[in-house]
């Protein structure tokens, strides 16, 4: 995923593109089904010329969807589409990148649609395709605290902020834009967008760092983290993060 004005809209739940920017003229359809207790699934498949192809998942309200697509052409993309939608997209790979990672803002039936650029389609190209697809963070029904925090204007977030951050192993740390989304009684999904492209969701449970989005390119990554002054100190892999109590918990 890109650090881009689209990958930022599609988080808010903002309608970024229209499906006319592929040229798909059928979409055959797929079902995506999780092995039992499994959150995510590794899909391989092939499209070629004008025909796509799609694959439909059934998601919550509050849940995080990561999806890591590594196409075999680089005219080849991927579009996410809401329940009901038929052709209007929350997330356009074309402008976006090849990963996607949002909290989802409605209950249904979510659409992966893989296709070829009209330039590709148009010389009857082919593209072989694997992608990674997660459904995580769900929400029960019993919250016994629910968040009333109110939303920053323009985006899906209870707060934003700047946080230290590492990448790669003996990187030194960096500054990383962060959003959180409180869900009460110290839950939190803290997203966290990379200054080259990509995020990282974080997971917190009753105030403790609970996982992360890791089946995204990394499913084996180890997880640790400590609190100290204030601060989570949480490892993903090689990644390193420092994220305020008072970005988790508000105030």
């Amino acid at each position: 995923m890109m650090l881009s004005h689209g990958l930022i809209c599609a988080l808010s739940g903002t309608v970024v593109g229209l499906l006319s920017v592929a040229s798909v003229a059928d979409a055959a359809e797929q079902t995506v089904r999780f092995k039992p207790g499994a959150s995510f699934a590794t899909l391989n498949g092939a499209i070629k010329g004008y025909d796509g192809q799609d694959y439909r998942l059934g998601a919550k309200a509050g849940q995080v969807m990561s999806v890591l697509f590594k196409p075999g052409n680089r005219s080849c993309y991927f579009n996410v589409l809401p329940p009901g939608s038929q052709d209007v997209a929350i997330f356009v790979g074309s402008t976006s990148g090849n990963e996607f990672s949002a909290n989802l803002q409605a209950t249904g039936d979510y659409v992966i649609r893989v296709y070829l650029m009209r330039n590709a389609a148009r010389r009857n190209e082919q593209c072989k395709y694997s992608f990674t697809v997660e459904i995580s963070g769900e929400q029960t029904g019993a919250v016994d605290a629910p968040s009333t925090d109110a939303l920053v204007p323009g985006t899906d977030f209870n707060a934003t902020s700047e946080v230290p951050c590492a990448r790669v192993s003996g990187q030194p740390s960096t500054s990383c834009k962060a959003g959180v989304v409180r869900r009460g009684n110290g839950d939190a999904d803290v997203t966290i967008f990379w200054p080259d492209g990509g995020t990282r969701v974080l997971f917190f449970k009753q105030g403790k760092f609970a996982g992360a989005d890791t089946s995204q390119a990394d499913g084996a990554a180890k997880l640790s983290s400590s609190v100290d002054n204030g601060l989570y100190f949480i490892r993903v892999g090689e990644q390193r993060f420092e994220i305020p109590d008072a970005l988790v918990f508000g105030g």
